[in-house]
């Protein structure tokens, strides 16, 4: 047969379970004991993630700094080798210009010491011809005068004209 009993009735062991938990349980809240404990864990976890959250925007606020820094750094270096290229550029065509100045002006003195020696070279020409003209000059009235010498006497004012002619010639 089966045995009915009422779950409100004092001889139940389930009655005396379920009341003694209730009273445990009563106990807890009026202690405190339950409620300080679980709203502690509770309140000691959110701590915990709320630490964890404030390392959080600390770190991304110190990388957003490192980031900035970075870029401040990488921009002050594009500027710095802008800087230099420009300087470069200048230096360079600085120099070429430089260059084509001191090559235009030694050409310049080559072709003025080329002109000298050409000057030169044409006076002592001119000098060299002048004075085989004279030799040749001195020759030909020598000629002229032994042959008429020899042929007849000579003329004084040919004579004269002939001892001139060698002085003017040199």
């Amino acid at each position: 047969m089966e045995h009915h009993e009422s779950l409100l009735s004092f001889s139940n062991p389930e009655f005396w379970v379920l009341a003694a938990l209730v009273i445990f349980f009563g106990l807890l809240v009026v202690l405190k004991v339950l409620p300080g404990a679980l709203f502690g864990a509770l309140d000691g976890y959110a701590a915990k993630i709320k630490a964890e959250l404030d390392e959080a925007q600390q770190l991304r606020e110190e990388a957003q700094g490192l980031l900035a820094d970075v870029k401040a750094q990488r921009e002050d270096a594009e500027r710095q080798a802008a800087a230099m290229l420009e300087a470069a550029k200048a230096d360079a065509k600085r120099l070429a210009e430089e260059a084509k100045e001191k090559l235009e002006e030694q050409i310049k003195r080559r072709a003025e010491m080329a002109e000298r020696k050409i000057a030169q070279a044409e006076a002592q020409a001119a000098a060299d011809v002048k004075a085989a003209a004279v030799d040749l000059a001195a020759q030909a009235a020598e000629t002229v005068l032994a042959a008429r010498l020899a042929g007849a006497k000579g003329d004084a004012l040919v004579d004269a004209a002939i001892g001139q002619m060698g002085a003017k010639l040199q």
